[in-house]
C-alpha cells in the first residue's frame, strides 16, 4: 500500500475517533444540558408562582380566587412562538398546591385534589426545608412522557403554609432536544468531511513530493541528468539534495574511474610507438628512418594530445546540467562558419560541400559547444568520404526542432556499429589511412545535443554513404 494512503487511513482514523468521541459526548450532553435549562427556570417560575398564591392560599379559597383564574388562562393562551425552527403553539405547564401536611388543595388539571402527595420527591423535600425537585413518567415504559416537577415553599408571615409544585412535560422539550443533536451530527459530518479534504489534501502532496523525489532516484539510477526536486517541503528538499551531492560524488568517483581505465587503454597505443620509434632513433639509424620515425613520434604525440584535449571538454560537457553561456544562435550562420573552419582539410581531400538551408531557424544555446559538434560531425564526414567526392550539409526545422544532417558518399558503417558509433573511445578505421580516431568526437556531439534538450544519431543512407544528424529544439 502506498506509504501516503497509509498515513492518509492513519490520520483520518485518529481524527475520526475523535470527531467520534466528540459528538457522541455531546450528544449525550443535549438532553441533560435541555433539562438542566428547563429546571432553572422552573425554579425561578415555582418561586415566582408561589408568592402570588400565599395570599389566597393563607385566606382559604386558593382554588376560586384571581390565582387560579391566571392560570387557567394562561393555559388557554396560543404564544405562536418561532423557537429555533420549532413552533411553540400552547403554554404546558401544570401547577399543583398542597397544604403543610401535604395534601393536594389545588390541581390546574384538576386531577389530584385531595391527594396525598407527601410521599413524592418533590413535596417531601420542600416541607423538610430542602430543595424539592423530580422526573416521573407518566408511562413507565414510555422515555419521552416523563414530566419534571420543581417546588417552592409557600409562606405568609414567615410560617410555612403549603408548597406549590410547577410540571413541564419533557414532550414539549424534545424537539429542542433532536433539533440540537441533528445540528451536532451534522456539524460532525462537516468536521469529518473537512478532515477528510484535508487529509487527501496532505496526502496528495506527500505523494507528489515522493513520486518526483522517486522519479529523481530512477532517472539517476538510468545515468540521465536531472534536477533535485526542491519543492516537497523543507525534509524532502534536504533529503533530495543530499541524494544530489551522493549522486556527484558517486558520479565523479565512477567518472574518474572509468575515464582512467579508458585514457590508459587509448594512451597506452601511440605511447608505446613513441617508445619503440625513440629506442630505435637511440641506435642512429639511416637519414630516411630517422625522418620516419620521427615523423612516427610526432603523429603519435598529436594524437596524444587530441585525446587530452578532447577528453577535458567532453569530461566539462558531461558534468554541465545546462548550457552555461545561453544566448540565440544562428544555426546557418554557425554551419558556413564550420565550413569555412575545415576549408583546407575540405581541399586536401578535393570534397565539395553543399549547405542546403530550407529555412533560417533560431535556437537558443551555448554557441561555442554546439559549433565544436558541428565541427566534429564534419570532420568525422570528411574523413569517411572518398576523395574527390563531396559532402551534403541539410538544415530544416520541423515540429518544433531544427535538424542538421551530414551527408557523405563513402562506404557507410558496418550495421554492428552503428549502435555504438557515440560510445567514448569507439572508434572504426578510416578508409583512406586504416587508423582509428579516439572516438570522442561524435560522444561530445551526443552530450552537447543532451545538454540543449536534443538528440543525435547516425545512420547509413538508403543511396548508399552515411548521413549524422543532431536535432535541437527550437528558440
Amino acid at each position: 500500500m502506498n506509504i501516503s494512503v497509509r498515513l492518509f487511513f492513519g490520520y483520518f482514523l485518529v481524527v475520526g475517533l475523535a470527531a467520534w468521541f466528540v459528538l457522541n459526548t455531546f450528544t449525550k450532553e443535549t438532553e441533560p444540558g435541555i433539562r438542566q435549562a428547563t429546571e432553572e427556570t422552573l425554579v425561578d417560575t415555582a418561586h415566582v408562582l408561589a408568592e402570588m398564591a400565599a395570599l389566597e392560599l393563607s385566606a382559604g379559597h386558593i382554588g376560586q380566587g384571581s390565582f387560579a383564574a391566571s392560570i387557567r388562562a394562561a393555559s388557554r393562551r396560543s404564544p405562536q412562538a418561532v423557537i429555533s425552527g420549532v413552533h411553540k403553539e400552547t403554554v404546558d405547564f401544570r401547577v399543583y398546591i398542597t397544604n403543610p401536611k401535604g395534601i393536594v388543595v389545588y390541581d390546574s388539571e384538576a386531577s389530584a385534589l385531595g391527594a396525598d402527595f407527601s410521599g413524592w420527591r418533590d413535596i417531601a423535600r420542600v416541607l423538610r426545608g430542602e430543595y424539592g425537585a423530580r422526573s416521573t413518567r407518566d408511562d413507565p415504559d414510555d422515555p419521552y412522557s416523563s414530566v419534571m416537577y420543581v417546588a417552592a415553599p409557600i409562606f405568609w408571615q414567615g410560617e410555612l403554609i403549603g408548597v406549590l409544585s410547577l410540571a413541564k412535560p419533557m414532550s414539549s422539550v424534545a424537539p429542542y432536544v433532536e433539533r440540537a443533536a441533528q445540528r451536532v451530527k451534522q456539524a460532525g459530518l462537516l468536521l469529518l468531511a473537512a478532515t477528510a479534504a484535508i487529509g487527501l489534501f496532505f496526502s496528495g502532496w506527500l505523494s507528489w513530493s515522493i513520486n518526483r523525489l522517486r522519479a529523481y532516484a530512477r532517472a539517476v539510477a538510468e545515468g540521465g541528468k536531472a534536477e533535485p526536486p526542491t519543492s516537497g517541503g523543507r525534509q524532502l528538499s534536504e533529503l533530495a539534495r543530499a541524494l544530489a551531492q551522493m549522486r556527484e560524488k558517486l558520479e565523479g568517483k565512477q567518472y574518474v574511474e572509468k575515464y582512467v581505465q579508458n585514457l590508459a587503454h587509448e594512451m597506452k597505443s601511440p605511447l608505446t610507438a613513441v617508445i619503440g620509434a625513440a629506442e630505435i632513433l637511440e641506435g642512429d639509424p639511416p637519414a630516411a628512418d630517422r625522418r620516419r620515425f620521427a615523423d612516427s613520434i610526432s603523429e603519435q604525440a598529436r594524437r596524444l594530445q587530441a585525446i587530452i584535449e578532447r577528453m577535458l571538454m567532453l569530461a566539462r560537457v558531461e558534468q554541465l546540467q545546462s548550457p552555461e553561456g545561453i544566448a540565440a544562435v544562428d544555426l546557418e550562420k554557425t554551419l558556413k562558419t564550420a565550413i569555412a573552419l575545415r576549408r583546407q582539410p575540405l581541399d586536401a581531400r578535393q570534397l565539395t560541400c553543399q549547405l542546403s538551408a530550407d529555412a533560417a531557424p533560431s535556437i537558443r544555446g551555448d554557441a561555442f559547444l554546439l559549433q565544436q559538434a558541428i565541427l566534429n560531425l564534419l570532420d568525422n564526414a570528411i574523413e569517411f568520404a572518398p576523395a574527390g567526392s563531396h559532402l551534403e550539409i541539410g538544415l530544416a526545422s520541423t515540429e518544433g526542432y531544427a535538424a542538421i544532417t551530414i551527408r557523405d558518399y563513402g562506404q557507410g558503417a558496418p550495421d554492428y556499429a552503428l549502435p555504438q558509433l557515440f560510445e567514448r573511445f569507439y572508434s572504426l578505421p578510416r578508409p583512406a589511412t586504416g587508423r582509428k580516431s579516439t572516438g570522442l568526437g561524435l560522444a561530445l556531439v551526443r552530450e552537447v545535443a543532451r545538454l540543449h534538450g536534443g538528440e543525435a544519431g547516425f545512420e547509413n543512407h538508403p543511396a548508399g554513404g552515411g548521413r549524422a544528424w543532431i536535432r535541437l529544439p527550437l528558440a
